[in-house]
């Protein structure tokens, strides 16, 4: 089978790995789509996501959906046919952290495409893929597997919002246009946010941004003084999301939320120290939280696309066939013309849907 295999830094190849069987437990997915995330792009334009470098040649891809095509023993919840969103994430569900319903630090997790241990974790740019039973949810045969493949971003953002806690009628501004920013708009929205900003250094992505119904969008490169003015003083949101991983983007944060407000970090930032005006922290009772991944947000999150409670069709912008990755990294990575973009790995298998545009009553 055909994998897309990075041996380092902007050096992806379209490569030959070994079919597999279903292990007792486990369940083999045909992949359909899968998209690429900003630490794909990360890890293929620098070798390397904050602290985790490739060492070693690692499939790419940990946002995918696609259709059951084997099962192994023990296997009772899933069967051959089964269309199904792969949650990416396999914690060992023994550790304390597991136990006490916080997946995401387990402290053994495999997350697919994922540099952070050795041997590293193949990811799920490939056209089959083998994962635990559990780490598949399924969707209605008429669901696209377009849209499946968005659950695990969204799953981030519903973290995201869980980590900054009660939104009702609070001002929010998330920092970065990107997929998950503007997935943490919508999330905001849902949540009952009285305000919604969205800032960005680009144009493009905020146009997207005020379609999905954001109050107000800042082009922090070219109006940030509108931010400032609306912030004179002591601040003017009560929760700001930091999306965009730059360490600039963080700090602008603590002049804009309110004293006791909250800062929730999710964006992936630069391997090391950064810095931070703790003193503000500290003279306003800012809290500055942290938020990676999901835990069972995941469940929740396909639940919310199947239901229709979502609509993150406006921020696919893209999709390439699985030989043309290096060409989808290459749109990806270009902010003024994509958003998420796409690789088909089997598209064949969305034709095999009843409705490739499902409405949410039907």
């Amino acid at each position: 089978m055909r994998a897309a295999v990075l041996f380092g830094k902007q050096d992806l190849r379209i490569e030959s790995v070994s079919a597999m069987s279903p292990e007792p437990g486990e369940v083999i997915v045909r992949v359909a789509y899968g998209g690429i995330c900003g630490s794909d792009l990360s890890y293929f334009h620098k070798g390397r996501v904050g602290d985790f470098a490739v060492r070693e040649p690692m499939v790419l891809g940990h946002e995918v959906a696609g259709t059951i095509t084997a099962v192994g023993g023990g296997v009772t919840s899933l069967r051959p046919g089964a269309r199904v969103a792969v949650n990416p994430s396999r914690a060992c569900l023994r550790c304390d952290y597991c136990r006490a319903g916080r997946s995401n630090l387990c402290r053994s997790m495999r997350f697919l495409g994922s540099a952070a241990v050795s041997p590293h974790v193949q990811g799920g740019f490939t056209e089959q893929l083998m994962v635990r039973e559990d780490q598949c949810v399924q969707v209605p045969d008429h669901f696209s597997l377009r849209l499946a493949s968005c659950a695990e971003p969204l799953s981030v953002a519903l973290h995201a919002a869980h980590q900054g806690g009660d939104l009702l009628g609070k001002k929010v501004i998330v920092s970065g246009a990107g997929p998950i920013g503007l997935m943490c708009v919508l999330t905001a929205i849902k949540a009952g946010a009285s305000e919604v900003h969205s800032t960005d250094i680009l144009d493009a992505p905020l146009i997207t941004a005020r379609a999905l119904g954001a109050t107000a969008v800042h082009n922090a490169a070219t109006k940030a003084n509108a931010l400032e003015v609306l912030a004179e003083g002591k601040g003017y949101f009560d929760v700001g999301f930091e999306a965009s991983g730059a360490p600039q983007a963080l700090v602008s944060l603590f002049r804009l939320v309110r004293p006791g407000g909250r800062i929730v970090q999710l964006g992936m930032l630069p391997g090391g120290d950064t810095s931070v005006p703790l003193n503000v922290l500290q003279s306003q009772e800012l809290e500055l939280v942290g938020s990676f991944r999901a835990t069972a947000d995941f469940d929740r999150a396909v639940h919310a696309l199947v239901s229709g409670q979502f609509d993150v069709a406006p921020i696919l912008t893209g999709e390439f066939p699985l030989d043309c990755a290096v060409e989808a990294f290459q749109m990806a990575g270009d902010r003024t013309r994509a958003l998420k973009v796409l690789i088909a790995v089997s598209p064949g298998l969305e034709r095999q849907g009843v409705d490739m545009n499902p409405r949410p009553d039907s």
